[in-house]
């Protein structure tokens, strides 16, 4: 057999072949090597230092875990940041924990602590002085 000839039926026959389409595509991208390093930072930590005046409803601290403690007049936010409730002068002290053993966040950071003395920073909200100067309305 004539090889012309088998390779020109071959050819022939598979005219279809000239018809289809093929587009372009793209392979699936691996994992890259290095990240990118551009993370915004948290900005955690103390917001006041002792001492400073703050009004009501300043943050003091933002924290993941308790590290701080609110004291007199400040208080726990749901996620951990400790507020001013009052306005007046910031006092930091380092105390002995009493703590609310019943409270989730107080579970989950000091839960393995549980019948052991220690001490932590305790943020306190001292309010400003009332004014003594009083008229007298009425007497009984």
């Amino acid at each position: 057999m004539n090889f012309n000839l088998l390779r020109n039926n071959f050819l022939a026959g598979s005219q279809w072949l000239q018809n289809t389409v093929r587009y372009a595509s793209k392979k699936t991208g691996g994992s890259t090597q290095n990240t990118s390093t551009k993370v915004r930072p948290k900005h955690r930590g103390w917001k006041v230092q002792d001492g400073w005046w703050v009004p009501s409803g300043t943050i003091l601290v933002l924290q993941r875990t308790l590290r701080f403690h609110p004291g007199l007049n400040a208080g726990l936010g749901k996620n951990g940041t400790i507020f001013a409730i009052t306005s007046g002068r910031v006092r930091i002290t380092c105390e002995k924990a009493d703590l609310n053993w019943d409270h989730s966040w107080v579970q989950r950071c000091h839960g393995h602590r549980k019948g052991v003395d220690f001490y932590k920073k305790y943020f306190n909200v001292i309010p400003d002085p009332q004014h003594q100067n009083f008229k007298l309305i009425d007497q009984i």
